[in-house]
């Protein structure tokens, strides 16, 4: 019960506050840069766009966050994203109008059923998480153009599009589901029984199991979380995009494990934060966007995303 209590999220030390502080310092840092190598960076528009892309992104990292704080890893995401779109789209298009929560149900049922797959071999099979996502990213993918038959699916009716272009006073919809999202999530990791034990078992989950803990039951439900994350994150972008395509979704599982590492949360497990993660999202999103600005080839942008990932993890084996 030690192993829980010390991994309680509440107990903020000097040392996570700092980590949060430079967090939030490299971003506003990030922010300068941009605004003074471009002039069309800090507009209103600009920074709606922004974020509406972050959100994106945001949705996703908040899944893989779960996973990492128990120390494993989900590399499915972008794939999973993509055959949740393609199912949900083939239920919610013109002609099927009266369907469309019934197929936002599918592409969340979709997500949180591979998710459930990835959990049970991670959990129960005891198959090394890199091993069973990897083998689920390339799954997912082919079931997408399997289903699909490597065609997009465009036409999407307007209530379903209305979920990636459509406003709540004033505020982008996806940007409001992602607040929804890590308002939720914080909430569960920071006030649930849950999610004190998520943080327990990625600290030590020998001491965790040994405290009565179901470990194989936590961990299985990060990754139902993240699969259910991803099939959401996967009908932000169909309605964004008005279609759903076969290749959607690709590197996005990048872009997701970027933000939740530069966000702080230790590949090791049992520390980090929602907070961090989000923080992580508009880091991401703010280098895409500046360097779009300034018309820097995605080439590079790819280079420098993975750098950033290799820095933030030497910069976790340092504070270790």
């Amino acid at each position: 019960m030690n192993t829980i209590a010390a991994a309680k999220p509440g107990n903020f030390r000097a040392g996570e506050m700092i980590r949060q502080f430079s967090i939030v310092l490299v971003f506003f840092l990030i922010v300068a840069f941009f605004s003074f190598a471009n002039q069309y960076f800090m507009t209103w528009l600009n920074w709606l766009n922004l974020v509406r892309q972050s959100s994106i992104n945001g949705i996703l990292a908040i899944g893989v966050t779960f996973v990492i704080l128990t120390k494993g890893i989900d590399l499915s995401v972008g794939s999973v994203m993509a055959i949740a779109g393609m199912i949900a789209a083939s239920l919610v298009t013109e002609t099927n109008e009266h369907f469309v929560l019934f197929g936002i149900f599918a592409g969340l049922a979709a997500g949180a059923g591979l998710g459930l797959v990835n959990g049970v071999l991670v959990a129960a099979v005891k198959v090394p998480p890199f091993v069973v996502t990897l083998g689920m990213l390339s799954v997912a993918r082919g079931l997408t153009l399997i289903f699909s038959e490597g065609r997009p699916i465009p036409n999407l009716s307007d209530p379903f599009k209305w979920i990636g272009s459509g406003q709540i006073m004033y505020i982008p919809v996806p940007i409001v589901i992602l607040f929804v999202v890590f308002l939720i999530g914080w909430t569960v990791l920071n006030y649930t029984t849950f999610g004190r034990y998520v943080y327990a078992v990625g600290g030590n989950e020998k001491a965790a199991r040994t405290s009565g803990i179901s470990t194989k039951v936590i961990v299985g439900a990060t990754y139902v979380i993240s699969g259910l994350l991803a099939g959401l994150a996967g009908l932000v972008l169909t309605a964004r995009t008005t279609a759903a395509l076969p290749q959607a979704g690709i590197g996005y599982e990048l872009d997701a494990i970027a933000a939740v590492v530069i966000g702080g949360t230790s590949l090791a497990g049992g520390r980090g934060s929602l907070l961090g993660t989000l923080i992580g999202a508009l880091i991401i999103g703010t280098i895409n966007n500046g360097m779009d600005l300034m018309g820097v080839s995605s080439y590079y942008q790819q280079v420098l995303k993975g750098t950033i990932i290799v820095v933030a993890v030497i910069a976790d084996q340092i504070r270790k």
